[in-house]
């Protein structure tokens, strides 16, 4: 159960402790008294917490239905003006990966809050406001290929105000301040865009209407697509689930007072993606449990009763809460005097010392086993992926580029869509294992940072593919040119797959292509490094 729920919440891309819970859920009941009789009443106290948790969690929703959004949209927009800004300077990379990061985040955000059967005029209003930052960005990455040379300052000024508007009401409006100097007709379709934007955010609500659809990706394609050898996601929920399970062997076997325990300690620090973190997040559990067993001391020094110890449960179960995102050693040290008094309140066992010396053995205990597997199995798992799937993610942009020039425009769109969606879940699964394996122990430095710009690259190239026929409709290209980029598209996926350095082949800046053409030598380029 634990390996299907780990690989559910990696596919879906859910945040937080994710599989942990249903490992609590199920190991908790260990710990409670055989009675057939009061699974009723049992059933009904958990079902009646999640109803209470889950109200309480939506009441942002209530008030705001559209906030994430908003708040990507916000930071896309100032990410836009920041790139803006960087065009001809050396800090131009850093504020375009920024950028795409920006986007493809919004781009999430945005699907996930997508109904197709019920969607407000405002939310249509931020859809076309984000399909309209991607056209905007395409617009001055061209610019950038084109010029680079500094846009205008009035150019940033512009998208800041733009910026502002996102989140207004129906009835208010912006006013972008008019272009005093005269601009380059380059720089038309840039401003073009501008003031598509400032409409957009201008115009009644109810102009904008319900006629808006947005196509989803395939649940069942992801699934399919991450139930795979070579993909993290499935990797780390086989290695999570085989890890739990020795772990949990091993405390019911020596029968020790608190089995659980060291099963949810187990799994708490593999919840660290790399070797790396889950070192880091024993010795935080470690440090916060011996922390945390002081503060429980001083909390059974005062002999709290009845109604206090839920006030206190309360109070530790937040601060737990308001950590376990920031710093796991602060949530540590509230989770242990709640374990505590959970433990000693239930059994009518006063023994603090006995407690105490079960928590500190039982979490050292499933820290070391959970470290120790870790290591054993996953410590050079994704290092040695990497190759494959950057040939799969190669390949897959090769087929996206064909696919978007075919001819045949109404008959593939559908596949157009299908075939993009493998490119972005390849690309999600390269980028998983690239940054997994910056944690592991040892790990290949020089290699990893060698192959950084050739990451970077492949991720702009799939977001080029991506909204390039969103901003076109389909991309226009000879067959001889499309002919040139299939072969270095192969080439390089051939030498990867051998293991040999890729031998660069210059492609000419092409009218139709000219983003994509400088990626591809600049991939090229990064791939030839021995």
């Amino acid at each position: 159960m634990e390996q299907l729920a780990t690989f559910i919440f990696g596919v879906l891309k859910i945040p937080g402790p994710a599989a942990i819970f249903f490992v609590l859920s199920f190991l908790m009941t260990t710990g409670m008294t055989i009675d057939p009789s009061s699974a009723p009443i049992r059933t009904a106290v958990v079902f009646l917490s999640g109803c209470f948790a889950w109200i309480f969690s939506m009441i942002g929703w209530f008030r705001n239905p559209h906030n994430p959004e908003i708040k990507t949209l916000k930071e896309v927009y100032l990410s836009l003006a920041e790139f803006s800004e960087a065009i001809g300077s050396d800090n131009i990379n850093n504020a375009r990966q920024r950028t795409v990061n920006a986007l493809r985040e919004s781009e999430e955000t945005i699907l996930t809050g997508y109904i197709s059967w019920k969607n407000s005029f405002f939310f249509n209003r931020l859809v076309l406001l984000n399909e309209q930052a991607n056209k905007l960005f395409l617009e001055m990455l061209e610019l950038c290929s084109n010029k680079n040379t500094k846009l205008p300052k009035e150019f940033s000024e512009l998208i800041r105000k733009l910026y502002t508007g996102i989140e207004l009401v129906n009835g208010d409006v912006i006013k972008l301040n008019p272009i005093s100097n005269e601009l380059d007709k380059d720089y038309h379709n840039f401003l073009e865009i501008i003031y598509d934007i400032e409409a957009i955010i201008n115009i009644p609500l109810e102009y904008i209407g319900h006629s808006i659809k947005i196509s989803k990706p395939s649940l069942k394609m992801k699934l399919i697509k991450a139930f795979n050898k070579d993909s993290i996601v499935f990797v780390n929920a086989v290695r999570f689930g085989f890890i739990l399970s020795i772990s949990t062997m091993i405390a019911f076997k020596f029968s020790f007072t608190r089995p659980y325990w060291i099963a949810l300690s187990c799994a708490s620090v593999m919840l660290g993606s790399t070797i790396l973190s889950t070192f880091h997040r024993t010795i935080q559990r470690s440090c916060g449990t011996i922390v945390g067993i002081m503060i429980a001391l001083v909390i059974f020094k005062l002999q709290p009763q009845g109604f206090i110890i839920v006030i206190i449960n309360m109070c530790l179960t937040a601060m737990t809460e308001l950590f376990i995102a920031k710093n796991y050693a602060l949530a540590a040290v509230f989770i242990t005097p709640n374990a505590l008094l959970i433990a000693e309140t239930s059994t009518q066992i006063h023994n603090v010392s006995y407690f105490a010396a079960v928590r500190i053995t039982d979490i050292f205990i499933g820290s070391i086993i959970g470290l120790i597997g870790t290591y054993i199995i996953g410590r050079r798992s994704a290092s040695s992926r990497l190759p494959d799937l950057m040939v799969k993610l190669i390949r897959s942009q090769a087929k996206v580029l064909v696919r978007l020039a075919s001819k045949a425009k109404e008959n593939s769109e559908n596949n157009s869509e299908w075939i993009k969606e493998k490119m972005k879940i390849n690309l999600m699964n390269f980028k998983m294992a690239y940054n997994t394996a910056l944690g592991e122990i040892p790990n290949d430095e020089e290699m990893l940072q060698r192959m950084w710009p050739a990451v970077f690259s492949l991720e702009h190239i799939s977001y080029i593919l991506d909204y390039g026929s969103i901003a076109n409709g389909s991309l226009k290209i000879s067959d001889e040119n499309l002919a040139q980029l299939l072969l270095v598209f192969e080439t390089m996926a051939t030498a990867i797959e051998q293991r040999l350095p890729v031998q660069p082949k210059k492609v000419p800046i092409m009218e139709e292509l000219p983003k994509i053409c400088k990626e591809i030598n600049i991939l090229q380029e990064a791939l030839s490094i021995k």
